[in-house]
């Protein structure tokens, strides 16, 4: 499932630190994937020091530690054995990602038009490819699901 998270009132780093923090509380394994290294290094440090309860371990891919982190934040393969994706600043996952992941989260800023229309190309994609698909908004104060569309 690819759950798309359009931010309207919420921060990249709010929702990222949130949403890592209950995967991990899941015991899940997540790859977060970004375009720009610069972001990602800010990412890592904004994990460090406000973790969502309490420490969050991770890493920045790149290690000799990478196949051990439960987090491993990067641009390129899933090399931790992950199970679900998060993907910013417009990177995307493929065909054969978005079917084998357990969870798929793109997270977009609204006030960004050029994310906006990217996460709309995105959603036209993995729809089309049959992959059950959810929208949701924190336009109102809360999250909220605006849309789903199920394979078939």
């Amino acid at each position: 499932m690819v759950l798309f998270y359009h931010l309207v009132r919420g921060t990249v780093e709010d929702t990222v630190a949130n949403l890592l923090g209950r995967a991990h509380g899941a015991g899940w394994r997540v790859m977060l994937r970004g375009t720009v290294a610069g972001r990602l290094d800010r990412l890592d440090q904004w994990l460090w020091l406000h973790p969502e309860d309490g420490f969050l371990p991770h890493g920045m891919a790149g290690g000799p530690h990478d196949a051990d982190q439960p987090v491993l934040i990067g641009t390129g393969e899933v090399t931790n054995g992950a199970r679900a994706v998060m993907l910013v600043d417009g990177a995307v996952a493929s065909d054969t990602e978005l079917r084998a992941m357990e969870r798929v989260w793109l997270i977009f800023e609204g006030a960004d038009d050029a994310a906006v229309q990217a996460a709309r190309g995105e959603w036209r994609r993995v729809t089309a490819a049959g992959v059950h698909a959810q929208y949701w908004s924190d336009e109102g104060g809360k999250w909220a699901m605006k849309t789903e569309k199920k394979p078939g």
